[in-house]
């Protein structure tokens, strides 16, 4: 074989492991779980990258119930549009008789839950590019610190979610996955590789449409994704064949199943 054969051979095999695994995060996550328990109630603080779609915790609730008939998990959604992680008051979502007293459950039926602690966790987002803006880094480590802290002391788990590049710039990616991966680090939390999640399943598929036409917002095959990404790395369980496809058709389910679950298991070393 020629030199030149073999320097096209070895340079269509390293373009092939890219396309397979399109990026990896450089700082390994410390934390490989939520800590304790399965969060049974889950408030999620962010943006429009959560309540597109019906919003990511209803995918979540139906993906948990599907998985196990007997699972009751309850998600409340507080979300601002284009907000950053600093617009948050996190310590008015802990207040007495708040968020999360009563729920809507079956025909409308309200029920009343008991009073005290109503989250068990609280995933939290930054605005798109928040943490890697030069303006606003700094500010997006601040309050993973700050609003971390609230959440403990009001007895619940802070877990981040790392969100996706935008479409006509992939390579955001990296830089999100190292900025979220550092702030988990440095204040003991889980942190969600969704956006990891995106960039694996765009490689894998490139024919399959993860975005709004504004290629930032999620569609539905992104929603499906991210909530899938989030059940695996907060249950330990893998999404792989369950029965919750929000509407998708079942081959594609499936794909997106097995990314999530494959992020997750390469991103925490299980």
């Amino acid at each position: 074989m020629s030199h030149k054969r073999k320097f096209s051979t070895l340079l269509a095999v390293l373009l092939l492991s890219v396309l397979m695994n399109p990026v990896a995060a450089q700082t390994k996550p410390k934390r490989t779980d939520a800590g304790g328990p399965v969060p049974q109630s889950v408030l999620w603080v962010g943006n429009s990258f959560f309540y597109y779609n019906n919003s990511m915790h209803n995918f979540l609730i139906n993906l948990a119930r599907a998985a196990d008939a007997q699972a009751r998990p309850r998600g409340t959604s507080v979300t601002i549009s284009g907000s950053g992680i600093d617009w948050h008051d996190m310590e008015s979502y802990f207040r007495p008789n708040g968020i999360g007293r009563y729920s809507f459950v079956g025909d409308n039926e309200i029920v009343f839950n008991k009073p005290g602690r109503q989250f068990d966790a609280v995933i939290m987002m930054d605005c798109s590019q928040c943490p890697i803006h030069p303006q606003l880094k700094a500010t997006f480590h601040e309050f993973a610190k700050k609003h971390g802290d609230t959440v403990i002391k009001n007895g619940a788990r802070p877990i981040l979610f790392m969100s996706w590049a935008y479409k006509d710039k992939p390579d955001m990616i990296k830089a999100l996955a190292e900025e979220y991966t550092i702030a988990a680090n440095n204040n003991d939390m889980l942190v969600i590789p969704a956006g990891l999640a995106f960039a694996k399943a765009i490689g894998r598929r490139p024919d399959l449409e993860f975005y709004q036409p504004d290629k930032r917002h999620p569609s539905l095959l992104g929603t499906y994704l991210a909530a899938s990404t989030t059940y695996a790395a907060l249950y330990g369980k893998s999404p792989i064949g369950n029965t919750y496809i929000a509407g998708i058709d079942a081959a594609t389910a499936a794909f997106l199943q097995t990314v999530a679950w494959d992020t997750v298991q390469e991103f925490y070393g299980r």
